[in-house]
């Protein structure tokens, strides 16, 4: 598997948002690199869900040329316009307990109007270890207290923990985050004595309306796209 295997996903994943822009309402612009440290985080945090906080780059706006092709939107959200900035980790746990944010990132005060989500953060991004990227029940329900757009990674890698054995989805368009597939399970990363096979990668809002991600270079240009 070629050394930077995110940044050939990246070029496939955007060649399919570029395709399925019509099924979006709305879009979101990541950063590679930023991107980069989710999916380290996710596979470190294995076989523990990770919980990410992010922020929109005030000083880096969508550039106008990818606004005239994805935009405009019909949606708006927290942060809409620009780029997302670096990413914090806020907890690891279980399915269970990595929507719940540490007491330090929370005001008591505000805690029954804004849920155990409420934080200083506009979107959160949290993985889904040897599962696909599919909101659950506890998805949904913590994305009422996102103001911006809520993300899930989810990862194929074995050996399998035990009662994390991996499944296929029912129907539905998955959005793959992986290089091209020579087998049927292709190793692209290594990490504690597990082998990665592959990444999906969603974005969705409150209201369950899907988000179109693409995924850039420093600047904001989708990488893989012609567009400039």
């Amino acid at each position: 598997m070629a050394e930077d295997w995110l940044a050939e996903a990246a070029v496939i994943y955007n060649k399919d948002s570029y395709e399925q822009r019509e099924r979006y309402s709305t879009h979101l612009l990541i950063p590679i690199e930023v991107l980069r440290t989710v999916i380290r985080w996710s596979m470190e945090s294995i076989p523990d869900e990770v919980l990410i906080g992010l922020d929109p780059d005030s000083k880096k706006p969508n550039p106008e040329s990818v606004e005239e092709v994805f935009g405009p939107a019909k949606t708006s959200f927290a942060g809409y316009g620009f780029l997302l900035g670096e990413p914090h980790i806020v907890n690891v746990g279980d399915s269970f307990s990595v929507h719940h944010l540490p007491e330090e990132w929370t005001d008591g005060v505000f805690s029954e109007q804004r849920g155990a989500r409420g934080s200083k953060f506009s979107s959160f991004i949290h993985s889904h270890p040897q599962a696909y990227a599919r909101p659950s029940q506890a998805d949904a329900e913590a994305a009422q207290f996102t103001g911006g757009v809520e993300m899930i990674v989810g990862i194929r890698y074995s050996p399998e923990s035990p009662g994390l054995e991996w499944y296929d989805e029912g129907d539905g368009h998955k959005r793959e985050l992986s290089p091209e597939k020579d087998e049927e399970l292709p190793v692209i990363a290594r990490v504690a004595g597990r082998s990665i096979h592959w990444f999906e990668l969603i974005g969705y809002l409150q209201n369950g309306e899907g988000v179109n991600l693409l995924i850039t270079d420093a600047e904001g240009l989708p990488m893989g796209l012609e567009i400039s």
